[in-house]
């Protein structure tokens, strides 16, 4: 029987409206429910291209003896973590505090009033790798909370003390300076990997902000290592496994160091943001792979992620049939099968597909060599080792079409939509491309259609439904796309409205005790603390973003509040 998630527009809480869990939405009613009963809030929050959260799903909420556990001695909610940002950015700081490490899914305790006394990410169903088990946790918080509430309060009451420190800030007192930029390009040096790109060794996140500050710096210094460490990097990339060598678009980060083996799940943040940093690197270096990449990722977007309506979707899942990447790996008698022995021979050798394999015994497709090594090696002209390779990229692609695809989420959320609207806009007009500034306008038509109520910015679409009041950065991202597209095709409309919503994003989000912004309207519910986030992560923070949107707008509007802001 579906418990209450039955009528939500989430794929991820739909996934599970039909465990045995007594499921929430994040609401009044769960609260009073557990002030009513007296027990403990269960807080799970994660997203439906989570691998491990599929995998507690089915390894304990599907299981009829641990969800009756979790019925009888708690309430349990189930959080979309991109649809509310605020919940997730609130509790991962609490779980971070208390144990160090974060992630998803992500597992938390409260009180009826919300306020967390313990948490961590995965709990197997039983004792695994000095890992708790489920339950033996359940049975210990639940007994806690019975016994122990003197303590309980005590640990609530300093975790809260400190969510409030983290979500205040204090005014710095140091001047801007161009030291800055050197200081930063200094870091990131430090980290970087010289022989296969990236910061750090293993797992490699694209981290495209990075690699935009490495442009600027590079256009301001002329420093041709901030350069060279770019192209390292987006060279490996484009190669790796990391990106869909048949169908474009990036998978979500590399397990390895060398950018093979990914996450293979596909968001679309991820795919937006690396599209943007591709097409800054070729318009410095000019070098063609780079429009490649772009183009290549974009049709994806427009073949794979995008609704009839002109919205984007918000990602594809790693498993297919659940195992993970089994829609994207190959055999190499599967190639020659389907190219003829002489063709797939030589596409086999391009890809690196072998009877070992890369992964699990198959082979993620990856380029070690070029174009001009894979022909000398077969005795044909560049020119017909190319088209080979790319007649064959369709032939696979198309055959891979007929495998039973991973699930994708099919909700538009106005952040992530803001930022491919930006994408679209921004290489047509810097590739020339009408058609893509096409697809950019029907974006905008969308959002601005289907994602306000009134005046305000709403946060997700899904089925003709839209909901929750948007965040600071839904109205930064939208407001930075509707800019690039003004840029793209002049049509001043969309310079209204991202001047109409700038006056909305002040009005609800500006701090003037801080001079920042919170991520919260102050329409907002109250939660235990109001957060405010100001570093940039997978996706540049709220706080960020506002700050380029409002720099854009005083220079093109002459708004001299924009510019004090």
């Amino acid at each position: 029987m579906p418990n209450r998630l039955i009528d939500e527009t989430s794929p991820y809480l739909l996934q599970h409206a039909n465990n045995p869990v007594n499921w929430f939405p994040w609401g009044d009613e769960a609260f009073q429910e557990a002030r009513d009963r007296n027990v403990p809030i269960l807080l799970s929050v994660g997203y439906s291209s989570c691998h491990w959260c599929h995998v507690m799903e089915r390894e304990s909420f599907e299981n009829e003896d641990i969800a009756a556990l979790m019925n009888e001695k708690f309430v349990s909610i189930k959080v979309d973590r991109e649809e509310r940002p605020d919940v997730d950015s609130i509790y991962m700081n609490a779980v971070q505090a208390m144990s160090g490490h974060g992630g998803w899914p992500m597992t938390v305790f409260m009180t009826p009033d919300g306020e967390p006394f313990y948490g961590g990410t995965y709990f197997p169903p039983e004792e695994r790798g000095g890992m708790p088990s489920f339950p033996n946790v359940l049975h210990a918080i639940s007994n806690e909370y019975v016994t122990n509430k003197t303590e309980l309060q005590r640990i609530t009451s300093q975790l809260v003390d400190r969510l409030k420190q983290m979500s205040a800030s204090v005014r710095s007192l140091d001047p801007l300076t161009v030291g800055i930029f050197d200081q930063a390009f200094a870091a990131i040096v430090s980290q970087f990997d010289d022989r296969h790109g990236g910061l750090g060794l293993q797992p490699k996140f694209p981290q495209p902000m990075t690699y935009e500050f490495l442009l600027r710096y590079y256009a301001r210094t002329g420093n041709s290592d901030a350069l060279e460490m770019v192209e390292t990097t987006l060279n490996h990339m484009a190669r790796g496994g990391i990106y869909d060598q048949l169908g474009g678009g990036f998978h979500r980060y590399s397990t390895d160091t060398f950018w093979l083996v990914p996450h293979f799940e596909k968001m679309l943040y991820d795919n937006a943001l690396l599209v943007k940093l591709y097409l800054h690197a070729y318009q410095i270096t000019g070098d063609e792979s780079y429009r490649k990449v772009v183009e290549e990722t974009l049709e994806y977007v427009r073949r794979e992620m995008t609704s009839s309506e002109g919205g984007f979707y918000s990602a594809q899942d790693a498993d297919s049939e659940g195992v993970e990447g089994k829609f994207f790996i190959w055999r190499p008698e599967q190639v020659t099968k389907l190219l003829g022995k002489e063709r797939g021979e030589i596409v086999n050798h391009h890809f690196g597909v072998t009877n070992t394999g890369n992964f699990e015994g198959r082979t993620i497709l990856n380029v070690e060599g070029s174009i001009q090594q894979t022909a000398a090696k077969f005795g044909v002209s560049n020119d017909e080792a190319e088209q080979i390779i790319d007649e064959s990229r369709q032939a696979l692609l198309d055959e891979r079409s007929r495998r039973i695809a991973p699930m994708r989420d099919d909700k538009a959320l106005t952040v992530w939509n803001g930022l491919m609207l930006r994408a679209y806009a921004e290489a047509g007009a810097v590739l020339n491309r009408s058609d893509y500034v096409a697809v950019a306008q029907k974006s905008a038509g969308f959002l601005l259609n289907n994602l306000r109520d009134g005046g305000r910015v709403l946060r997700t679409y899904k089925d003709g439904r839209s909901k929750l009041n948007g965040y600071l950065d839904d109205y930064a991202c939208l407001i930075d796309g509707l800019i690039a597209l003004h840029e793209a095709d002049l049509d001043p409309t969309w310079l209204e409205h991202a001047d109409t919503l700038a006056q909305s994003m002040i009005d609800l989000f500006w701090d003037p005790a801080t001079s920042q912004f919170f991520d919260t309207g102050n329409d907002h519910e109250t939660l235990i603390v109001r957060p405010r986030d100001s570093s940039d992560n997978a996706v540049p923070s709220g706080n960020s973003m506002a700050v380029e949107v409002l720099l854009k707008l005083s220079v093109i509007t002459d708004n001299k509040d924009y510019h004090t802001k």
